[in-house]
């Protein structure tokens, strides 16, 4: 009984901590902007396809298939998971025994994925301490990205050898037969000979503590680690952007207006009386401008530099990098969301997502060719962001190169890009 007290504690008070962190973010969502989301067949299709599939991780074969057996594996595990919840609470064991054949494939999943997900995270371990791998290096991966990711894996890998421990002791603490089946155990048990002692009871019962312990700190670390995407990916690419990677987003407020100068009969209406038109904001300059998708993105973000490394402005010199347009947008709502949750929207700390986080380079150098989009294993959409932002620049400052200036001049002077006037535009054919 004394167990289940401390393990209930335990348990509230994880949940206390997650409710929390959900309240947070969820108060930084309502500041930004809405995002209708339809075609809810199509979703689940590419969630399966992408998410579920791992498909798009596959372009790395070797590593891609070690982190897809990751996923696969925590899938797994988290069944055992719920499983030592409810037997925490009701001081039962193994209360999922009760689906028979079931329960054995779960359990003897979950303990060969053990296996495979600890050798997973050593290789990947060892490929952070000693290989240069130039995807993980970057201005945005700071000292402490880097830690994050090794205390992330460490974190994992704790939870895996404590699971073969807790399922070592309950097979050699139970010769005479067992609930599941567990054939990594039993092949260790087996290998050195362990028998029913105190010992095998004891290294049960440290590492079934050991094990939830873990993943209770787990889950509320998580939010505030790069490995949020364990809990985001699977959503983020529910709700990922169906259309074609070239589609670039139109303003609605734009299109309205362009429709009714072309309509001669609401080119002219007036506002309903009492109404005042609201004035929006052109593109993207702070954080409180992108949609909710946007902080999804970086919230999801697994900052594996897959966008960075095909980028081909990245590739050539330039200063962009489509993971930091990401990570600096979580950063940034870190900074300034809970000033604006706290004083409202006129909040300012005279700072700005364009310029204090990200400059004009950067964003200029994005050719909009979408290879960081097709790259990502989550589908972030890199560019519509970067896009908005350079929206803002052009349309509330002006602040184009000079090359696109001039293009626009000639826009606006002749009808066309060229600076040719409408009349001489055809000259070319009588020569």
């Amino acid at each position: 009984m004394s167990e289940q007290l401390i393990f209930i504690a335990a348990l509230i008070i994880t949940l206390g901590v997650f409710t929390y962190t959900v309240i947070r973010l969820a108060s930084f969502f309502r500041l930004t902007r809405p995002l209708p989301v339809k075609n809810i067949d199509k979703r689940i299709g590419v969630m399966m396809k992408v998410a579920i599939g791992q498909t798009k991780i596959f372009r790395f074969p070797v590593i891609g298939l070690l982190h897809a057996l990751v996923f696969w594996g925590f899938c797994v595990i988290l069944i055992g998971s719920i499983e030592m919840v409810i037997d925490g609470i009701t001081g039962t064991e193994h209360a999922l025994k009760f689906l028979g054949s079931v329960y054995d494939i779960i359990m003897a999943s979950g303990d060969i994925f053990a296996v495979i997900i600890a050798a997973a995270i050593i290789v990947f371990l060892v490929r952070r301490f000693f290989l240069h791998v130039r995807r993980f290096s970057g201005i945005e991966m700071t000292h402490k990205s880097h830690r994050d990711a090794n205390f992330a894996l460490t974190l994992i890998l704790l939870l895996m050898l404590t699971l073969l421990g807790m399922n070592i002791g309950y097979v050699a603490g139970h010769p005479g037969g067992y609930e599941g089946v567990y054939p990594a155990s039993k092949a260790i048990v087996t290998l050195f000979s362990l028998s029913t002692s105190d010992f095998t009871h004891s290294l049960y019962k440290i590492n079934w503590w050991a094990h939830i312990l873990t993943i209770f700190f787990f889950a509320n670390y998580l939010p505030y680690s790069k490995h949020f995407h364990v809990f985001m990916s699977v959503p983020n690419v529910f709700l990922s952007r169906l259309e074609p990677l070239g589609k670039l987003p139109n303003m609605d407020s734009i299109t309205e207006e362009v429709r009714s100068m072309l309509d001669p009969e609401t080119a002219y209406a007036e506002s309903p009386a009492g109404e005042e038109e609201q004035i929006e904001r052109f593109g993207v300059l702070d954080i409180e401008d992108i949609n909710w998708k946007n902080y999804l993105d970086s919230l999801a973000c697994t900052q594996c530099g897959r966008c960075t490394s095909v980028c081909p402005a990245n590739i050539t010199g330039k200063k962009l990098s489509p993971r930091k347009i990401i990570m600096n947008v979580r950063e940034r709502m870190n900074e300034k969301g809970p000033g604006l949750v706290k004083n409202g929207k006129e909040y300012t700390d005279n700072k700005s997502l364009i310029r204090d986080y990200i400059t004009e380079e950067e964003l200029w150098a994005c050719t909009t060719c979408n290879a960081c989009a097709q790259e990502c294993p989550i589908n972030i959409n890199h560019p519509t962001l970067i896009v908005e932002m350079r929206r803002y620049l052009v349309m509330e400052e002006a602040a184009a190169p000079g090359e696109l200036n001039a293009i626009f001049t000639n826009i606006e002077n002749n009808g066309a890009p060229w600076q040719f006037s409408p009349e001489d535009r055809l000259l070319w054919t009588e020569k």
